[in-house]
C-alpha cells in the first residue's frame, strides 16, 4: 500500500490519483529491470553516496514493503550487479554489490528498519507541515483559491522523497560526528596509557639502576668510614706529640 493511497489532497479525485499511482508504478517496474551496467552506474551515479544513505532508494522498493517483498528484491538486484556476472566490470560490480549487500543488511534487521521508517514519517510530517504553513501563508494573503505545487500527488511524493533524503543525509552526518568523537576519546585514552606506560618503564628503569648500585654504594659508605677512622687516629697520634710553634718572621 503507497503512502499516499488515504491520502485526501485538495484539487485531485481519486480517479487521477489511481492513474497517477498506476503510472508511478509502471514507471518503477521498468526501473526495476534495468540491465546490470545500468544498475551499477545507478548505484555509482554522482551523488551516490548521498542517495544510497537511503536503503530503500537503493532496492527501488517503497517503504511499505514486507521484509519478504524486500529480501526477493535484494536476491534480485544482488544477481543483477554480483561481480560473477559482470567480468569486464568487476571492480565497479564489486563496489555496487556492496551497496546492496548493506542496504539489505540494514532492512533486514528490525530495529534498523524501524528507524528508517521512522524517517520516512518524519518527512511526510514535515512536510504536511510545511504545507499547511503554505496555505496559511496564501490565505492571510487572500489567495486561497491558488494551488500550490504539493497539490499534484507527484510533486507531493516528490517532496516527501527529498525531505526524506536530507533526514537520513543528516542522521548520517550525526553519526559520522558521534564516530569521530568516540576515535578522538580512545585516541586520547590511548595517548594517556602510553604516557603511564612510559612513566612506569621509567621508574622500572630508575629501581633497577638504583638495585644495581647499592653495592657500589654501600662499598662507597664502608670505604669512607674506613677513611674517617684511619684520620681520626692520625689526628689522635698528633695530639699526644708536642707541636713545634709556628714561625713569624722578625718585622723591622
Amino acid at each position: 500500500m503507497s503512502t499516499f493511497a488515504n491520502t485526501d489532497l485538495p484539487g485531485t479525485s481519486k480517479d487521477n490519483f489511481d492513474d497517477f499511482y498506476i503510472e508511478v508504478k509502471e514507471i518503477e517496474k521498468r526501473d526495476s529491470v534495468l540491465t546490470p551496467i545500468q544498475q551499477i552506474d545507478r548505484l555509482l551515479r554522482p551523488g551516490s553516496t548521498y542517495f544510497n544513505l537511503n536503503p530503500f532508494e537503493v532496492l527501488q522498493i517503497e517503504p511499505e514493503a514486507t521484509i519478504e517483498q524486500i529480501k526477493k528484491r535484494y536476491r534480485q538486484l544482488s544477481i543483477l550487479v554480483h561481480p560473477d556476472k559482470n567480468q569486464d566490470n568487476k571492480e565497479r560490480a564489486q563496489k555496487a554489490f556492496d551497496i546492496v549487500n548493506r542496504a539489505w543488511k540494514t532492512l533486514e534487521n528490525e530495529t534498523a528498519r524501524k528507524k528508517c521508517l521512522d524517517v520516512y514519517e518524519e518527512a511526510k510530517e514535515r512536510t504536511d507541515y510545511m504545507i499547511t504553513e503554505k496555505r496559511k501563508k496564501l490565505k492571510k494573503e487572500n489567495k486561497s483559491f491558488e494551488k500550490i505545487p504539493e497539490d499534484d500527488p507527484a510533486k507531493y511524493k516528490h517532496a516527501i522523497y527529498v525531505m526524506a533524503m536530507k533526514l537520513f543525509a543528516d542522521m548520517e552526518r550525526r553519526r559520522q560526528q558521534l564516530d569521530q568523537r568516540d576515535q578522538e576519546e580512545r585516541k586520547r585514552k590511548r595517548e594517556a596509557e602510553i604516557e603511564e606506560e612510559e612513566k612506569r618503564k621509567a621508574e622500572k628503569e630508575w629501581q633497577k639502576n638504583f638495585e644495581e648500585s647499592r653495592q657500589s654504594r654501600v662499598n662507597s659508605w664502608h670505604d669512607f668510614q674506613a677513611g674517617k677512622t684511619t684520620k681520626s687516629k692520625k689526628q689522635k697520634r698528633m695530639h699526644g706529640m708536642m707541636v713545634p710553634p709556628k714561625f713569624k718572621p722578625e718585622s723591622r
